[in-house]
Formats: structure tokens, C-alpha cells, sequence
């Protein structure tokens, strides 16, 4: 399995400002001595030594991520953010183009579904495209924010082969097993768990855990136990989800709590609030490594989801 990240911010596109551009650059000036520019080699030893919420950006598009197998034809997406639209243009490139997206719904809050008009790969004749969601009125939702007066297109426009598959259990194809489990979040949400028979991954945007997520019982240990990788939605310090209590959202510090309790040997930090910049998002993993040595919990590999990220397992 190969994972991508597409979009990573959560509840609204965020896109940087350029003042916060003017500030990333005037931080680097400030940093630059006569010696870095004195070759191309000290320049490139330069660039490379900045932090990485300086020379570069975590990404303002909301949630989409991919998983590819050793079939190049065939593309799993989860939830149509803003992020799906950059997705598709990348996908548009490759030779041969992908001929078929299965989409995973987590929910159908707007900044999860708000990119779907914009999917290049749906307008393609060649395409084939299936949504997934255990929500039986998927199809009337995801075509109602495409009829006027919200949108000038409707989705009967779109040349793609498209079907809808309401969940009933878990599906399979190409190797996988998905199987999903509805999380504690406004209106509900599901996490989905992806298994290829040799690596467990788990998309869990958008989850406010509960004491309920950590019991040992059955359906939760055949969910989360020895997870290989779990997206998990970060998206709060513990003061502010103690603030937003109710809102949907994790403390940092609770999905680690929570990756340790079930053994789960990687954590990416994901659906990122749109307010913070690129240096608290980045703080706040470095929080996260932080409290996993302070409470002497092991065996966890941190990540921060940003744009452009890949990860293989």
C-alpha cells in the first residue's frame, strides 16, 4: 500500500496568506550569514538545515488522501475535500491515467465533499467512479450540492461511469479488505480501516475518542489492534478540546494516548485547524513527540500530514 495526502486541513480551505509568505521569507533572510551564499553547495546545505515549517507548507486543502496498490489502474480515495481537485490533476498526468476511483466517504460535511465538483477524473468517459458510504441517502446528498442555485453543474454532467454503493459490511477488491466503524463526531462519522493481509491502515478523521473507543472489546479490537498506521484527527491542543468539548475533534495528546493503547505503531497528525499557522502545526507535533516521552510511551513513529506526504507500507 502506498498512502498519500492531498488535502489535510480541516473545516475550511486555508490557503497561505501573503503576509504569512512576506513572514516565511523575512524569517530566512534573518537567518542567512554571507558564508551560506558563498557557493551553490552552502546554499543547498542552507535551504536544507531550515525547518521545515519555514521552507515549505503543511497545505491549505481539506481532506482527501489515496491509497494505490501494484494495480495502477485502480485509485482508492477517501472523502472529496478541496484536496481531490489537486489529486485529480496529478492523476490526470500519469501515463496510462488510472481508469477507475472508488471514494470513501467519511461523512458529508462540506470540507469533505466540497472538492467533488471540481474531480477532473469524474469528467472523463474513461473513468469509472464509485462512492461508498454505509449512509443510505449518499447519492441525494453528494448531487445536492451540485443543482443550482449552489452550483451551476449537476452531477448527471459528469462523463465518468459513476455508481453508488451504500455499505452493508465489508467490501473487497484488489487484495483489500475495507471495513468501517462509526466514530463519535456531529452528525456521526466513519472511520475506515484498510487491510491488505500484511498491513493494517486506518483513516480516522473527524473523531472526538471516548472512553467507549479505548474498551477492549471485540469490534474495537478487531478495529484498531496493532494497526500498521492510523490518520487521526488531530486537530486541537488539550486545552482547546477541553474548550470544544463536543465539537468532533481530538487533542493531540488523546489520539496518542489512544495509539498506544492499541498497540499502533504509526500516528500521522491530521484534519488540521485552519487557523493555526505552519509553525504551531508544526509545534504541535513536536508536542505530541514530547508527551510520548514524558508518559514513557514507546514503539509509536510520529508523522505530520502535510501535502505532498507519502508513506509506504
Amino acid at each position: 500500500m502506498r498512502v498519500n495526502f492531498w488535502g489535510v486541513r480541516g473545516s475550511l480551505p486555508s490557503p497561505l496568506l501573503p503576509g504569512q509568505i512576506k513572514s516565511k521569507i523575512s524569517a530566512i533572510i534573518e537567518r542567512l550569514t554571507p558564508e551560506d551564499l558563498a557557493s551553490q553547495e552552502s546554499r543547498e546545505c542552507f535551504m536544507a538545515g531550515l525547518p521545515p515549517w519555514l521552507f515549505g507548507a503543511v497545505g491549505g486543502n481539506t481532506p482527501c488522501i489515496t491509497i494505490r496498490t501494484e494495480n495502477p489502474s485502480e485509485v482508492l480515495v477517501f472523502d472529496a475535500g478541496s484536496g481531490i481537485r489537486e489529486m485529480g490533476n496529478a492523476m490526470s498526468r500519469e501515463q496510462p491515467k488510472p481508469s477507475r476511483y472508488r471514494v470513501f466517504f467519511s461523512h458529508f460535511h462540506w470540507d469533505h465533499i466540497q472538492g467533488l465538483p471540481f474531480f477532473g477524473p469524474a469528467y472523463d468517459p474513461s473513468a469509472g467512479v464509485d462512492f461508498y458510504s454505509p449512509v443510505a441517502e449518499m447519492e441525494r446528498i453528494i448531487q445536492d450540492q451540485m443543482r443550482p442555485p449552489v452550483f451551476p453543474v449537476r452531477m448527471d454532467t459528469m462523463g465518468s461511469r459513476k455508481s453508488f454503493h451504500v455499505l452493508d459490511g465489508p467490501v473487497n477488491f484488489e487484495g483489500l479488505t475495507i471495513s468501517y466503524k462509526m466514530m463519535n463526531h456531529p452528525g456521526g462519522c466513519y472511520s475506515y480501516l484498510v487491510n491488505d493481509g500484511k498491513h493494517r491502515f486506518i483513516y480516522a478523521t473527524d473523531t472526538e475518542l471516548t472512553a467507549e473507543d479505548f474498551s477492549k472489546d471485540e469490534e474495537n479490537s478487531f478495529f484498531f489492534q496493532d494497526a500498521d498506521l492510523i490518520v487521526i484527527d488531530c486537530q486541537y491542543t488539550l486545552g482547546e478540546a477541553i474548550e470544544k468539548y463536543n465539537w468532533g475533534h481530538n487533542a493531540f495528546s488523546m489520539a496518542a494516548d489512544f495509539a498506544a493503547n492499541w498497540g499502533i505503531k504509526h500516528m500521522v497528525l491530521f484534519h488540521h485547524e485552519p487557523t493555526y499557522s505552519d509553525h504551531k502545526i508544526y509545534n504541535m507535533l513536536q508536542s505530541a513527540s514530547w508527551y510520548l516521552e514524558r508518559m514513557n510511551i514507546k514503539g509509536i513513529e510520529l508523522s505530520l500530514a502535510v501535502e505532498g506526504l507519502e508513506i509506504k507500507l
